[in-house]
């Protein structure tokens, strides 16, 4: 079920939809970030807040431009509230815990989550979170985050295992023609956001040999990428 819950944080976009980007809330409950993304003195929003029970909050229209992403880059692009969608979801994050997101909860991160990707006609490559595209500046939606589910049911890509030797000296172009921008964050932030997305049992913020392995084959999943090995 989709709420309406308007939110007065929005501008005119200047940039075409090409991104989705998910968030934890961060916030001890629903209740409070609900009322914190709809306070005009807070100069934060999201198109989407999705709570614990899979109740869907729709608070900025998605031609609008919601302030959701802050300072980031993704692929060259710096605006990013101007061409992405923002999904938050209510979970307490690293400040409370990290618990675990609610089955109904990701359930409707899906539905939601590919509707909007079939709206817009979103590569899975740029189905991003917070930290993907805030490297050092923000951790959500988290190392708990079920990626590969979302992945599996066709919401982003995943990498399979690869067995590729990588040299460490790849790893850093194969992060940037991924998305991640290495002028807004240092190396080993970049490295840990890659972890926390897509190796969250191994997060080091070093470029091990499995690291530079997964990194390097979903590159090879990303347009413009060199079919060389």
């Amino acid at each position: 079920m989709i709420l309406t819950a308007p939110s007065p944080n929005f501008n005119h976009r200047t940039l075409p939809i090409s991104m989705l980007v998910l968030h934890y809330t961060g916030m001890k409950t629903g209740v409070e970030a609900l009322a914190r993304l709809r306070d005009p003195t807070a100069k934060v929003s999201a198109h989407y807040l999705i709570e614990e029970d899979g109740h869907i909050f729709a608070m900025v229209a998605e031609h609008q431009r919601a302030w959701h992403a802050g300072l980031g880059c993704w692929r060259g692009i710096t605006d990013v509230n101007s061409a992405s969608i923002g999904i938050e979801i209510v979970n307490g994050g690293h400040d409370f815990g990290l618990p675990s997101f609610a089955e109904p909860q990701i359930k409707a991160v899906i539905t939601l989550g590919l509707e909007i990707v079939k709206r817009h006609n979103i590569a899975a490559h740029n189905i991003v979170g917070h930290s993907d595209i805030a490297p050092g500046r923000k951790t959500d939606p988290g190392e708990h985050f079920p990626w590969q589910h979302l992945a599996k049911t066709g919401l982003g890509q995943w990498p399979k295992h690869s067995d590729l030797p990588v040299d460490n000296a790849k790893l850093y172009n194969d992060l940037a023609h991924i998305g991640y921008g290495f002028d807004n964050a240092n190396a080993a932030d970049i490295i840990t956001a890659f972890q926390r997305h897509f190796l969250p049992e191994a997060i080091s913020g070093q470029p091990c040999a499995q690291t530079c392995a997964l990194a390097h084959t979903l590159a090879r999943l990303t347009p413009g990428l060199d079919d060389a090995p």
